[in-house]
């Protein structure tokens, strides 16, 4: 089975600092439905800290919904939240999914996050990177312009945990 890397590293979005993809992203990869993939996570959810998987607030999925990257329920979308997935949790995900089609998702999608992180002409550790669930007014804080017209602003505050700045 091979898998396009440009059509996973459409589905990778930058939520909190972390480039991540969603639930119902990964699902259509896999090859499963939403629902049993979160119901795998929920059996196995010492498998995912924060660090590796998170759900959505409000806020942040208020954002997605007005760039167009999940409709909303009252037009047959989500009604439940959304769960992102960092890297790490990708990993994890083909050991609880357990077939051999996870294993090689996960591979393929693993290896495009390190293209990601590797591209020329990037430090090897990067700075602020724009970020696609920033402030409600990014657009007026002189953000960049995304993809489709969007725009998102740098991300300047640095990753927490409990009110603890994580090392990077």
């Amino acid at each position: 089975m091979t898998l396009a890397p440009a059509h996973v590293e459409r589905t990778i979005l930058l939520l909190r600092g972390e480039r991540v993809m969603l639930d119902a992203d990964l699902a259509v990869l896999y090859g499963v439905e939403t629902r049993v993939l979160v119901q795998a996570v929920k059996r196995n959810a010492a498998r995912f800290p924060p660090d590796f998987m998170f759900q959505l607030t409000a806020e942040e999925v208020s954002i997605l919904k007005s760039q167009t990257v999940i409709s909303s329920a009252a037009h047959g979308g989500r009604r439940k939240p959304l769960h992102a997935f960092t890297e790490h949790g990708v990993a994890m995900l083909s050991a609880v999914l357990r077939s051999p089609r996870a294993i090689q998702v996960s591979i393929e999608i693993i290896r495009t996050f390190v293209r990601l992180r590797c591209r020329p002409g990037r430090q090897r550790r990067p700075g602020p990177e724009p970020d696609v669930v920033g402030s409600a007014r990014r657009a007026e804080l002189g953000g960049a312009p995304l993809r489709g017209g969007h725009q998102v602003r740098p991300s300047t505050e640095p990753a927490t945990e409990g009110g603890r700045r994580l090392a990077r």
